[in-house]
């Protein structure tokens, strides 16, 4: 059984108060893309030497990781803690890029929940897949049904949200990732939480034309100034003709979106952002 986990990109991102656990609360809207990788699981043998009761294989872009330490594996452990399933091989194939802020680990980690209770008629329902998912990380719950929300709290609280167009649909979107890595830890240690003039959940649902002046990523000015080869692509994609354009999450991915009759292909992207990753889709 197969399922392909998505990428996502933030519409705004305002972190409004630091908590007295030391995590911060913030307002987002999370809206998926289609970047994916894909997630095989098959039952193992049981007579299959194996140390582990899920064992990952982790193929594609950047592939070079610890395989027993995967958030695919983690999701497997907590699901078996509390239900009886088999062993299972899993494979992983990496296409979202990673340190992005495209939420491609969380996303694996969702799918590899939804895979386990489709494949073994677990019966779990979205609520508790959401539980279980929110205790991997705190992007982990959006993922489960991978529909655009608003969220609150670290990220794990989800509402509907209404965004213009029909949440896009027929705009064509650019997403530029460069070679820099953003520590996200690094990013938050940056940031002066605050209360935003606007609510992200409310701008999105305006014409597109209207966000650049209202809808913001808190991450921006920090990393920016960090790593300003990071602005200067938000700016060329301004440049070349983008409605909105925005870093996702803490970095270091920036996205742009172009009216649905933008003429701009994979070939004109990968020439004008040289050197980094650069996909092209329509929503």
């Amino acid at each position: 059984m197969i399922e392909f986990p998505c990428a996502k990109i933030n519409l705004g991102l305002n972190i409004t108060e630091k908590r007295a656990d030391g995590y911060h609360n913030l307002e987002t809207v999370f809206f998926p893309i289609p970047i994916c990788d894909a997630l095989e699981i098959k039952l193992m043998d049981p007579k299959f030497p194996s140390v582990s009761n899920c064992d990952l294989k982790v193929t594609g872009e950047n592939a070079n990781c610890d395989e027993t330490d995967n958030l695919v594996v983690k999701a497997y452990n907590l699901i078996a803690s509390e239900r009886a399933i088999p062993r299972v091989h899993a494979h992983l194939y990496k296409h979202i890029p990673m340190q992005a802020g495209m939420g491609g680990g969380s996303s694996d980690a969702a799918y590899m929940i939804r895979l386990l209770d489709e494949r073994f008629n677990l019966d779990m329902g979205n609520a508790v897949m959401e539980a279980y998912a929110a205790k991997l990380g705190a992007d982990c719950p959006f993922f489960i049904t991978a529909e655009p929300a608003y969220a609150e709290g670290i990220g794990e609280i989800l509402s509907p949200v209404k965004i213009y167009g029909d949440n896009l649909k027929g705009y064509k979107m650019v997403v530029v990732k460069p070679t820099v890595a953003v520590s996200t830890k690094e990013a938050f240690s940056r940031i002066k939480p605050h209360s935003p003039q606007y609510c992200c959940r409310d701008v999105v649902a305006r014409p597109v034309e209207e966000w650049k002046t209202m809808l913001t990523n808190d991450f921006e000015e920090s990393v920016f100034g960090l790593y300003p080869e990071v602005g200067a692509i938000k700016e060329r994609l301004y440049k070349e003709g983008a409605l909105y354009a925005q870093m996702s999450g803490s970095g270091s991915s920036v996205f742009g979106i172009f009216s649905p009759d933008a003429k701009i292909s994979k070939e004109d992207a990968e020439r004008i952002f040289e050197g980094s990753r650069t996909y092209v889709m329509t929503v």
